[in-house]
């Protein structure tokens, strides 16, 4: 945590006025540590009918060693709940979600977690099934501003037939890897995934490409992918060449000196790939840039220089390297969008245009026959208020407000963003895609 209020509700007389007075305190959030528990305590996992993505979980949770629960007893802590529902066809059966979830929200552990499985509203049989599945959503997204000492709530929607295709989301939502995002919608498809050897280093063999990856939310980024065993390409521009160096120094990896927007960046990074580390698996196009004005002041240097560094040189690289000899069968694109493109922000329109547009291009190309037979996925992240050199400079009491305007009163981590990242770039996640998740503890700003 960090910030002047999060120390001063932390501190002994600070936390017995925020109890008094009913303030917000911060918790410490569960984040992942190679070796440590998929999650902390027994899972209660219920649901209705036969549930078969529960009967799944009960075998993933078995693996691990940990303990899962039909029911919850009063007294008893669980660290997790998955409720399924993937069967729900009436609106009557939501009372599940109150008679399973609700007695276990009462004795849920600090950072525990709460899933919610069901199927896509708009593949319903009937218009009270579509009801009731998209219910789901808004009991989720609730549930989730309920929630207390760093838990989350997100909901899981697996389509039809692609039961097994969850696995590895449900380990990401279970596990400390998703310590920032809360109150998400992630969707599971048809694909082919594969399970790796080890869950400790899912990347094991596989290349990796991070663009602005000097400092920031991209050297958070190189280091996660490294840590779960991938070879990464750090790319920045040549004025960062020195933390450029550093970051790919600290990850065993190799550096690239090049601006994004120049015509011949995709051909570099692809040359540089297939040269130093034999192809290309994973492409994560994070490079971005803000230049805020009011729209009313807004020059052409400022709207044009943002939309293309943060999206028209996106476009151009991936010509080549998604193209022939570019990115393997069965690679990942992850993409960094903002919740600026999602809600807007006082100041940064061509940010905002940018970011939008990042989503609307993560939707063309996850639909694009070609990647799809290829079993290419393409997603993106949306970071919220994520703690980083730029939001240091951002004015005292903006930054304050910031940091608390969401579920889990605190501002986020590099790390979040690049724990998401990773979890994109599995081979496990090959049923993920087209999918935009909000890194950012269920911000009260936007959707």
């Amino acid at each position: 945590m960090a910030g002047t209020y999060a120390g001063l509700v932390s501190s002994p007389l600070g936390k017995k006025l925020a109890v008094q007075l009913g303030l917000p305190r911060p918790a410490q959030l569960r984040r992942y540590a190679v070796g440590a528990p998929l999650v902390d305590g027994p899972v209660l996992v219920g649901g209705l009918g036969e549930a078969p993505v529960g009967s799944r979980v009960r075998a993933l949770l078995a693996a691990e060693a940990i303990d899962t629960v039909a029911e919850v007893t009063a007294g008893e802590r669980v660290g997790a709940v998955v409720a399924d529902l993937t069967a729900i066809s009436t609106l009557d059966e939501l009372d599940v979600l109150r008679t399973l979830v609700a007695p276990a929200v009462k004795g849920l552990k600090p950072s525990g977690r709460v899933i919610v499985v069901g199927r896509d509203h708009r593949t319903a049989a009937s218009p009270a099934q579509a009801a009731a599945r998209r219910a789901l959503e808004g009991f989720t997204r609730s549930l989730g501003k309920e929630l207390r000492a760093g838990s989350t709530a997100n909901l899981l929607l697996v389509e039809e037939g692609a039961d097994a295709n969850a696995d590895a989301a449900l380990r990401f939502l279970l596990s400390g890897r998703s310590a920032y995002v809360d109150a998400q919608v992630v969707r599971v498809g048809p694909g082919s995934p594969t399970e790796p050897a080890s869950w400790a280093r899912p990347l094991d063999g596989k290349v990796a490409v991070v663009t602005g990856a000097a400092r920031g939310i991209g050297a958070a980024i190189a280091d996660v992918l490294a840590r779960d065993g991938a070879a990464v390409v750090c790319v920045d521009i040549p004025a960062a060449g020195d933390a450029l160096t550093r970051t790919a120094n600290r990850v065993g990896g190799t550096a690239l000196q090049l601006d994004v927007t120049s015509a011949e960046a995709g051909e570099r990074i692809l040359e540089h790939a297939n040269s130093r580390h034999g192809g290309l698996d994973i492409v994560v196009h994070n490079a971005g840039i803000t230049r805020d004005k009011l729209l009313a002041n807004m020059d052409e240097g400022r709207w044009g220089s943002v939309i293309d560094v943060n999206l028209g040189a996106i476009l151009r690289m991936n010509q080549t390297l998604l193209g022939s000899g570019g990115l393997r069968d069965g690679g990942h694109v992850v993409l960094v969008s903002s919740i600026a493109g999602i809600a807007g922000n006082r100041g940064q329109t061509n940010y905002a245009t940018s970011k939008a547009g990042v989503i609307g291009l993560v939707e063309a190309l996850a639909a694009d026959s070609g990647l799809r037979r290829r079993g290419v996925t393409v997603n993106a992240v949306a970071p919220g208020f994520i703690e980083t050199e730029m939001t240091a400079k951002v004015p005292f009491a903006t930054r304050e407000v910031g940091r608390l305007l969401n579920s889990l009163n605190q501002g986020g981590l590099p790390l979040d963003v690049a724990e998401t990242i990773a979890w994109f770039s599995q081979d496990a996640n090959a049923g993920v895609s087209g999918n935009v998740v909000r890194v950012c503890g269920q911000s009260l700003l936007g959707a």
